[in-house]
Order: structure tokens, then C-alpha cells, then sequence
């Protein structure tokens, strides 16, 4: 009986451990992105980062279903220096409503913007 019982648990913790977890965001090929953009600076490298912030703002898959703090932030930053400036305000925009913890740094951004 204990035996049996004991093999039971044992095989109940194998099996739960090789359960895996989903992510809170999908972040696609964010780290390689930001990585060739950094080393880089050239514009094959600023439309591949491009690129991928549309991804993973238009195919969230992570647990939340909401796009990654920062992403929106990063992503306007990136538009307002290839000067998409009313997109790149936009995006900075959807950074303070879908985090209000960022609103002071983005505010001082938009702030710089207009001097």
C-alpha cells in the first residue's frame, strides 16, 4: 500500500514537472532586434527593430494579451528619430494609457519634443 502509494506520487510530480508555462508577453525576436539595431544604428537594422515592434504589438500571445511594458515607449522613441513624429506621439500616447506608471518620463519626452 505505502509502495503504491509512493510510486503514485512520484509519478504525479514527474509528470507535473514537465509541464511548461506560458510567458506573460511574447516578445518575437525582440533581443536580436534591439541587439543589431544598438550595434548597428543603420537603416536595414532600424526597419528590422521596426518591424518587430509591429509584431508584437499586432500578435500579443503571452498570458496578458497586452503588449510588453516599454514596447509602445521604445517603439515612438524609434519613430520620432526616423521622423514619423505624429505615430512616434502616438505610440507614446498608448504608453501612458496602457501603463500610467510611465506617464511622468513620457510627458518630459513629449515636453522635450515641443521645445
Amino acid at each position: 500500500m505505502r509502495k503504491s502509494l509512493f510510486s503514485l506520487i512520484s509519478i504525479l510530480c514527474f509528470l507535473t514537472s514537465c509541464v511548461t508555462t506560458q510567458t506573460l508577453y511574447s516578445w518575437e525576436n525582440y533581443e536580436k532586434a534591439s541587439y543589431n539595431y544598438l550595434k548597428n544604428s543603420d537603416e536595414k537594422s532600424t526597419q528590422e527593430l521596426i518591424e518587430n515592434y509591429q509584431k508584437i504589438i499586432n500578435k500579443q500571445t503571452g498570458t496578458r494579451g497586452v503588449v510588453p511594458p516599454g514596447i509602445y515607449a521604445d517603439y515612438g522613441f524609434i519613430l520620432l528619430q526616423v521622423n514619423r513624429t505624429d505615430e512616434g506621439k502616438a505610440m507614446l500616447q498608448k504608453e501612458m494609457e496602457l501603463y500610467p506608471e510611465s506617464k511622468v518620463f513620457i510627458e518630459r519626452i513629449l515636453k522635450m519634443l515641443e521645445q
